[in-house]
């Protein structure tokens, strides 16, 4: 079974350096291949290719080193801990991305936190997946369509039906890239799997007593979920795919005042209009920001902007008419506000929209009618005094301006 695109050769390749390792193409490409082929999808391109090897990844990529030419070779990074090596080849004048991994076997002795891996075999590794759809294989050697749990089946249904009975509990991510799955093919969640995201769920999010201290979640599922989360957010139809997730009421591994909310939409749309991160105006919508932040991990730019943005928050009126143009300026650009923080403020609907955003789009960008050379050379010195009259005369230009 070919696949539309990738050059025989390389497939011809893998084939032949397996020698007597049994090599397997797994994930995207072997469900897409067959939504294409036997279920006319339209053609999606080919996704980066995923190749599972029994036994160890790195012998197989060393002969394919020495099969190909030294030209297709771009780089090899070895995760040696985690029996992958991803790949980057030129071939045809195109560039080729694999991920050759040692097939492996997985236990979740902690519900959420990072698996323990060990060498296993195709059938192992093809377990450990996330959805039926994703647990297809065809064999490279003998060119066998590998499907132990009925995946096929689930394409024809269109629908995703998760692996086993824990496989929320161990690993709730498998949600999200459920709802990325969901919003981009067009599929639902097949009911049992549903109930069993609902009943999971129904003892979550961070209230599990795993790990330390009491009542936290596993500090690596909280980087896990982020960096799902900014897959969902940057590469899918985002608005389907957290629709999709609210609706299962994933939301609720966040925080369960998102898994009510019904304001991320506009948060979200006016955070891509305004530059800012679409995962910050997401935890905006939280009960508490700043703590699911912290879970997360966010970068500490973003968090830092989540606080810069609290702090405004309680700073600003009510109301806009208390105060002037002037001091709407002397209270949105003091006390550490900077810019990003007035655009979180406007994306998540914090107080009087129009003076936020008259002074994002005109206000702050007014400057004093006479530069300091100007004024130096009218005889003013550089020092405290010509800061003072720039500030005063920038104050006079935007008391003339309306409200």
């Amino acid at each position: 079974m070919d696949l539309p695109g990738v050059p025989t050769s390389l497939i011809n390749a893998l084939a032949l350096c397996a020698h007597d390792q049994r090599l397997a193409l797994v994930g995207g490409a072997v469900r897409d291949l067959l939504l294409h082929r036997v279920h006319n999808d339209p053609w999606r391109g080919v996704p980066d290719l995923d190749l599972v090897v029994d036994g160890q990844a790195r012998d197989l990529v060393a002969r394919l080193r020495r099969a190909l030419p030294a030209s297709a070779w771009r780089s090899a990074l070895d995760h040696g801990s985690y029996g992958t090596v991803e790949l980057e080849l030129m071939l045809g004048g195109e560039s080729w991305l694999l991920d050759v991994a040692s097939a492996r076997r997985e236990t979740y002795p902690v519900p959420g936190e990072n698996p323990q891996v060990s060498l296993g075999e195709l059938a192992d590794d093809l377990a450990r997946r996330d959805f039926t759809i994703n647990a297809i294989a065809l064999d490279l050697g003998s060119g066998e369509l590998l499907d132990p749990h009925r995946g096929q089946h689930d394409l024809q249904r269109r629908q995703l039906r998760l692996l086993h009975d824990a496989s929320v509990r161990d690993d709730p991510t498998r949600l999200v890239r459920g709802a990325r799955y969901a919003a981009r093919l067009g599929f639902d969640l097949e009911p049992a799997s549903l109930q069993q995201a609902r009943s999971t769920l129904a003892s979550w999010p961070w209230g599990w007593s795993f790990g330390d201290p009491p009542g936290q979640a596993p500090a690596a599922l909280g980087t896990r979920l982020r960096m799902e989360l900014n897959v969902l957010l940057e590469r899918e139809p985002w608005r389907q795919a957290l629709e999709v997730l609210q609706q299962w009421g994933g939301l609720l591994l966040l925080d369960p005042q998102l898994q009510v909310d019904r304001q991320w939409r506009r948060r979200l749309v006016w955070a891509a209009r305004l530059g800012v991160p679409l995962l910050v105006a997401l935890v905006a919508g939280a009960s508490d920001p700043l703590p699911l932040a912290e879970r997360l991990q966010l970068p500490h730019r973003q968090h830092r902007l989540l606080a810069q943005w609290l702090r405004l928050r309680e700073a600003l009126p009510s109301c806009a008419r208390q105060l002037s143009v002037p001091d709407w300026c002397m209270l949105l650009e003091g006390h550490g506000h900077g810019p990003d923080a007035v655009a979180l403020a406007l994306v998540a609907g914090t107080g009087p929209r129009r003076p936020l955003l008259r002074w994002w789009l005109r206000w702050r960008r007014l400057r004093s009618p006479q530069p300091a050379q100007q004024l130096i050379a009218q005889g003013l010195q550089p020092g405290p005094a010509l800061g003072a009259e720039l500030h005063r005369l920038r104050a006079q230009r935007l008391g003339s301006e309306r409200l």
